[in-house]
């Protein structure tokens, strides 16, 4: 009989011996492995440090193993804490699966949670979704409006909208429109600034990777940035108030804002609009159902040609 130790609540091999310990130590220490700093591990699952170092003190004690190498600001995995690491990246993988798994499988009822630039989400979604309402009522939509990705292989939303095309994860995409972004300011700050004295308005630290904040930088040429905002609102409410020059996009600025075109490009900035689902989901009834509401919406609004599923594992 194997020799184990009754600790619940699930079992793993060392060797010839079998183990059962608490799976909440495993998922603690798969954090820490993933993010090298008991503070990353502590962010990701939403606990104290401390919490993370005692969870993963009671792993090694659990399967009398030495995981961790705890000198130095980033830990290091042992031979055996990398051993034990990849182990729990798979169970993590089959969890998350089955997770995922757990849809509505052919029942047009229950809730779908979309992910979507808040900005977008506001002008992209309420028709669909007001649609989509009066045909399925038992359908219910939550709509997760960030500007941070949210993780589609966790369940953390089901369907995603995005402004940049995944190029990691098994996600079915559909590209379902575009957004032009160009320069705008108030009449009354372009009659008054002459534009070598021009100021800009852009995005806070999160966005500086964005290629509109990088085409920005580029025309502003070392002229001042004299506000950075993590909001669109405000952005523009700025530029209304002849607070400097913004980049926006051209969805976000209406007849009645009060703002023009301060810079005419030959070449303005352009994004895809992507739509993303996890690929073990997007042939269940519901999911397609709701996006397929939001394909027909781009397309009645006119922000692009209706384009096939892309599997992004298909194209690696």
């Amino acid at each position: 009989m194997a020799d184990c130790l009754e600790i619940p609540y699930g079992r793993i091999f060392i060797g010839k011996k079998c183990t059962v310990m608490d799976w909440e130590n495993l998922r603690y220490f798969a954090a820490l492995a993933a993010s090298g700093t008991f503070l990353g591990a502590a962010k990701a699952l939403g606990v104290e440090h401390a919490t993370v170092s005692r969870r993963v003190a009671l792993l090694e004690e659990q399967l009398k193993l030495r995981l961790i190498d705890r000198r130095g600001r980033r830990i290091a995995l042992t031979p055996d804490g990398e051993r034990i690491a990849g182990m729990a990246r798979q169970m993590e993988e089959q969890a998350l699966a089955i997770r995922r798994s757990a849809v509505p499988g052919d029942r047009l009822t229950g809730s779908v949670r979309i992910s979507a630039p808040p900005a977008l989400a506001g002008v992209l979604l309420p028709g669909p979704i007001a649609a989509l309402r009066r045909e399925h009522p038992a359908i219910d939509i939550a709509v997760i409006g960030e500007k941070r990705y949210a993780s589609l292989n966790r369940r953390e939303a089901d369907i995603a909208i995005r402004l940049s095309r995944p190029d990691q994860g098994d996600l079915t995409m559909t590209r379902i429109g575009s957004v032009t972004f160009h320069f705008y300011a108030s009449p009354s700050y372009l009659a008054d600034v002459p534009e070598r004295d021009w100021s800009f308005i852009t995005y806070g630290a999160d966005m500086e990777a964005s290629p509109q904040h990088l085409r920005l930088i580029e025309v502003a040429a070392g002229r001042p940035i004299g506000l950075r905002a993590s909001t669109l609102e405000l952005q523009r409410a700025t530029a209304q108030a002849g607070g400097g020059v913004a980049v926006l996009p051209d969805f976000f600025v209406g007849s009645g804002d009060g703002l023009v075109v301060a810079l005419t490009e030959k070449e303005p900035v352009r994004r895809d609009i992507w739509l993303v689902v996890h690929s073990d989901i997007r042939s269940v009834p519901i999911i397609r159902v709701v996006m397929d509401a939001i394909r027909q919406g781009s397309r009645v609004m006119g922000r692009g040609e209706m384009m096939d599923d892309i599997g992004l594992a298909d194209e690696r």
